[in-house]
């Protein structure tokens, strides 16, 4: 349970970082807040000879309102997101999604970009930012992009990251006012990947559903974004049928493993029933 030997580098720029993974190739990892990589460090099953830990660069750190999108830094914590009153106004799914990921001492280190970065199929954060139509801003030794998380996600631990690439800023439309919002998580206990969850974010008007985006967390090899599940409810009263109609086109894209979470069935079952809650509970919220 010790890692193997590594230089350990801190730069306090995105271009002395991008400098040091031009220089290092494949021989080095980035660090945000460690939670997923020093682990597999300590099973010898990720062995870089140089990390590279992003904590002293202050640029990644900021949350802004920037007119119609909501700008976050990669390292910003959960922590600091379930503090955020910029958040917590304008965006309030990403508070909930927070303080359901793992426990306290793991929120005041683990980052956002951390959490959608890496490609683990079980983080919450990657199935919201699919909800939310996220943007993921990246940087290597030529000019930013710009990735869709919808887009980003390739399988388990596989993304569009390039090598040398660092997830620097997500960008977030900015929810309509008024709108309603849910992330639905079963888990076996506290600090535990979910069973399965769903994130649920809806706008309505006079009554009926004018937008919809149903996106699931670790019932797949990737965070799942159930575009007709969302279809379903746009144009309805979100009555009993248009949510059971929505549950089971997001339960159809489900592929989940059988594991110790549970067998197939049951964590599709699972899947379902949060599909179910989240958007009972975001329709509850939507005004």
């Amino acid at each position: 349970m010790i890692p193997a030997t590594f230089e350990y580098h801190r730069p306090t720029t995105i271009d002395d970082a991008v400098k040091l993974l031009a220089q290092y190739g494949d021989d080095a990892r980035v660090m945000a807040g460690g939670h997923s990589l020093i682990p597999m460090m300590k099973l010898r099953l990720a062995v870089p000879g140089h990390l590279v830990d992003l904590q002293d660069i202050g640029s990644l750190k900021v949350v802004k309102d920037a007119g119609g999108v909501i700008e976050i830094g990669a390292m910003t914590t959960q922590r600091e997101i379930i503090q955020s009153q910029i958040l917590g106004a304008a965006c309030p799914i990403l508070k909930e999604t927070a303080e359901q990921i793992a426990d306290p001492q793991v929120r005041y280190c683990g980052t956002l970009g951390g959490n959608v970065a890496n490609g683990d199929p079980g983080n919450d954060m990657p199935a919201v930012m699919m909800a939310l139509d996220a943007l993921y801003v990246v940087k290597g030794s030529g000019p930013a992009r710009e990735i869709k998380a919808r887009q980003f996600y390739e399988g388990a631990y596989a993304t569009t990251l390039q090598e040398g690439e660092i997830l620097t800023t997500i960008r977030i439309p900015k929810p309509a006012s008024g709108h309603g919002w849910a992330y639905q998580k079963q888990k076996r206990k506290i600090g535990d990947y979910a069973t399965a969850a769903a994130a649920a974010i809806l706008s309505v008007s006079g009554g009926k559903c004018t937008a919809a985006a149903i996106a699931l967390t670790n019932v797949g090899d990737t965070p799942l974004f159930a575009e007709a599940a969302g279809a379903a409810l746009v144009g309805t009263s979100l009555d009993a049928a248009a949510i059971e109609k929505a549950a089971q086109a997001a339960v159809g894209i489900t592929q989940p493993a059988k594991d110790a979470r549970g067998p197939v069935d049951f964590r599709r079952a699972v899947a379902g029933v949060m599909v179910r809650r989240a958007i009972a509970a975001a329709a509850k919220r939507a005004r």
